[in-house]
């Protein structure tokens, strides 16, 4: 059994996973705020109380930052607020009592490698995007994270938007949209707003589109949800300035864009341990 765990600013979901890599159970636990301590007490508790650690092969955690190894390099949540250096394989290992593999990842990268082993045919190369709260990106290549990209936050690129240099997020991010227009995009309904939203999008991608050359981009993320209200525009705009690199590449709806967390844990996992 592989537990995987995607760990959010606000809310933990705990899963474990079947002899045939599926998720029958599911557990959630508000994620402590600034208290990475009670995070691991509380993650041990539900742990034990719902898996026979005994019959765990690894553990397999998502987290909104950046990871070594086990280790919580650096935070990107401010709902979280960890600090630097967090030794959080240790801890939960001390907790639990027993030495089971920890696997620690970025939320983002595990959705994206998630969403290329989707496809029937693996991708050459995946870019992946979530558009929520703010902006996250996961690469992989053949089914595999580039470990050279692990500290790629591309929503922070500086772009120039409405004459002035700003973070691709600041003005592109579920946040910002809501900010902009005063509605959640459930709520909007004007072409012309997702006509707008759209070209924000491809703001970044017509960025990262001809320095990754990815065979897709996977649009997820709370935005990605909407992507029917905007596909038409996004790719209208892409092709329009890129058409070299559009001709080789398509965008596409994330597939899973509740889980993709979750299930790449499992993938990442299981990668792992057949090294």
């Amino acid at each position: 059994m592989i537990i995987a765990v995607d760990t959010g600013g606000t809310k933990t979901l705990v899963a474990g996973s079947d002899s045939q890599g599926r998720f029958h159970t599911r557990h959630r636990f508000a994620t402590p705020s600034g208290d990475e301590n009670k995070y691991v007490d509380v993650l041990a508790q539900t742990i034990s109380e719902h898996y026979d650690i005994k019959k765990v092969k690894a553990i397999s955690i998502a987290v909104p930052g950046f990871t070594k190894g086990d280790i919580f390099v650096d935070c990107l949540s401010p709902a979280l607020n960890w600090p630097k250096n967090f030794e959080l394989g240790d801890k939960l290992r001390a907790k639990l009592g027993v030495k089971v593999p920890i696997f620690l990842e970025n939320d983002a990268n595990l959705a994206g490698l998630a969403e290329a082993h989707a496809f029937d045919t693996l991708p050459k190369s995946c870019l992946y995007i979530t558009v929520s709260t703010g902006i996250g990106l996961g690469f992989s290549r053949s089914g595999k994270l580039v470990q050279a990209m692990d500290y790629f936050e591309g929503g922070k690129m500086l772009l120039e938007y409405d004459g002035l240099l700003r973070r691709w997020e600041d003005f592109a991010s579920g946040r910002s949209i809501y900010e902009t227009y005063g509605r959640y995009a459930k709520d909007i309904k004007s072409r012309a707003v997702w006509e707008q939203i759209a070209e924000k999008i491809s703001r970044g991608l017509l960025v990262l589109a001809p320095t990754l050359k990815p065979e897709v981009i996977v649009i997820g993320g709370s935005i990605g949800t909407y992507f029917d209200k905007y596909e038409i525009y996004l790719n209208a705009y892409l092709e329009k300035y890129i058409p070299y690199i559009m001709a080789d590449t398509k965008v596409v709806q994330a597939k899973h864009p509740e889980e993709a967390v979750i299930y790449g844990c499992k993938i990442y996992a299981d990668q792992k341990l057949s090294r």
